[in-house]
C-alpha cells in the first residue's frame, strides 16, 4: 500500500456470502483511498484494502485476485451503487489485487513447502 490518506474509524467486520469467508478491518486500518477513482465513503474500499494488502481471508486461507474483485463488486451493490460496481470490478481485478494477485488471478497458486515454511517462520 502506498502512503494512507484515510485510517479507519470503526471495526468493519465483512462476511462474503458468495465465498463464505470473513474479512475484518481493524479500527485505525491506514488507507490509501480509491487508487486511480474518486473517494467515495463506502466500506468496499476498507474491505478491499485489507484482503489485497494481506492476500488472507480472517480464517488464514487465501484469497484470489477474481475473489477480491468480487468482493468489492458485491459491497458496491449491496450499497446502491451499480455503475461503479461494474466498471470498478474491472479496474481493479486488471490493474489491482496486491498479495491476491500474488495468490493467482483466477486460481490459487500451488505453493511449494519451502515457501510455506518461510512464510510461517515470518508469520
Amino acid at each position: 500500500m502506498s502512503e494512507a490518506k484515510y485510517l479507519n474509524k470503526k471495526e468493519i467486520r465483512y462476511y462474503s456470502v458468495r465465498y463464505n469467508k470473513w474479512i475484518i478491518v481493524e479500527e485505525y486500518y491506514p488507507s490509501d483511498g480509491a487508487t486511480f477513482a474518486v473517494d467515495i465513503y463506502s466500506d468496499g474500499w476498507w474491505v478491499h484494502d485489507k484482503v489485497t494488502d494481506t492476500g488472507l481471508f480472517e480464517d488464514g486461507s487465501r484469497c484470489t485476485n477474481w475473489q477480491a474483485s468480487m468482493i468489492l463488486s458485491d459491497i458496491l451493490k449491496s450499497e446502491g451503487r451499480w455503475a461503479r460496481q461494474r466498471y470498478w470490478f474491472v479496474a481493479t481485478f486488471l490493474f489491482g489485487g496486491g498479495e491476491c494477485r500474488k495468490n493467482g488471478m483466477f486460481k490459487l497458486k500451488e505453493i511449494n513447502d519451502t515457501e510455506n515454511w518461510i512464510k510461517t517462520i515470518k508469520d
